[in-house]
């Protein structure tokens, strides 16, 4: 039983597994934020052009030929987006960074793999390296020969 648990906790763990859940609520908070804005500020501005509007608004609401701003309710999602990412950042992302790191204190870093472009240029380097020597002998040997 304690074996299962351990497996489960290293699986929570790990960091994709935290970063996919909090990057789907944030998501869906951020989705919520948008279609607020759409029907808060797009919506009533496509109205002014010449659609119907569609009767939404309230006493806070700012009016202009019948078409209606619903300001505070795309301040409300506003507000519920920015508490929502605070409390997941605070709640869980940090917790989980913190964790991460007494995890991995006092082990070494891994080397950084060296990647494509970087084993190219060194070959470049060296390809150059090497043709720069032949030459520079030629060089001396005719300036020995301009000597003479």
């Amino acid at each position: 039983m304690f074996g299962m648990l351990n497996g489960f906790k290293n699986f929570v763990m790990r960091g994709n597994v935290v970063d996919l859940a909090v990057g789907v609520v944030i998501g869906a908070a951020f989705t919520s934020l948008v279609t607020q804005f759409t029907k808060s500020f797009l919506e009533p501005l496509i109205n002014l052009v010449g659609a119907k509007p569609d009767g939404a608004g309230g006493a806070f609401d700012l009016v202009h030929k019948g078409n209606a701003v619903a300001w505070g309710a795309f301040v409300n999602a506003l507000i519920t987006f920015v508490l929502t990412a605070a409390v997941l950042y605070f709640l869980v992302v940090l917790p989980m960074n913190k964790l991460a790191e007494r995890r991995n204190k006092g082990k070494e870093p891994e080397p950084a793999p060296v990647t494509e472009d970087i084993r190219l240029l060194t070959e470049i380097r060296d390809a150059l390296v090497a043709a720069r020597v032949p030459a520079q002998a030629v060089h001396k040997e005719n300036d020995h020969a301009n000597d003479r």
